[in-house]
């Protein structure tokens, strides 16, 4: 995997309930993601890991994967996660098995939406320039959610096109998040606990 991984934050004027509900329901989370185009729940595990099936499609080939993924909805400290854990058996997808966490922190102007991930590359020496462009989508993303939920436009309204519509201020932009952890540490440094409970998609604890 990478040697810092990705990192990505942003602070969103929304409630809580409203930022948990955008990015746990599968099917909003695709809404606003440009990650994904379908997450599709499967099982259930005892302990609350949610399974599921996940695809991206594009126009030469749709990569299809597994993954887990678990919540802590309610912390001491009045912050929320969601860990996760991801896989595919594609060949030619560039992300392989792969792992990060979602954090979710109370700050006075909102929510601080925050998530690092790491993964094991497909492409081999082309992650050089895969790693950029998925760190760039998370973050674009990122935007597209914020807007969301602190104007009401849908995310649809924003495509990936509108990413180079220079002229327009109001448009999703990845420069508006973070992408260096605090103190410049490794991404899953601040990964929570839960995240080394998770087993491998498809896997048995």
């Amino acid at each position: 995997m990478g040697a810092r991984g990705i990192y990505v934050a942003t602070t969103i004027r929304a409630t809580l309930d409203q930022v948990w509900t955008a990015t746990q329901d599968p099917s909003q989370h695709v809404r606003w993601d440009v990650r994904f185009s379908r997450i599709t729940p499967t099982t259930s595990d005892a302990d609350g890991a949610a399974r599921f099936v996940y695809e991206r499609r594009t126009p030469v080939r749709t990569v299809r994967g597994d993954g887990i993924s678990i919540g802590e909805s309610s912390r001491p400290d009045g912050s929320r996660t969601s860990a996760l854990r991801f896989t595919t058996a594609d060949r030619l997808s560039p992300l392989r098995d792969g792992r990060g966490y979602w954090r979710y922190e109370p700050v006075d102007d909102g929510i601080r939406f925050s998530t690092g991930y790491d993964y094991a590359a497909g492409w081999g020496p082309l992650d050089v320039i895969v790693r950029p462009l998925v760190g760039w989508a998370t973050a674009w993303s990122f935007d597209r959610l914020r807007l969301w939920l602190e104007t009401g436009v849908e995310p649809e309204r924003w495509s990936l096109v509108h990413a180079v519509a220079f002229w327009r201020r109001d448009r999703p932009r990845a420069s508006r998040c973070e992408r260096i952890p605090p103190h410049r540490r490794r991404a899953l440094d601040d990964a929570p606990a839960t995240l080394a409970a998770l087993p491998t998609p498809g896997g048995q604890r």
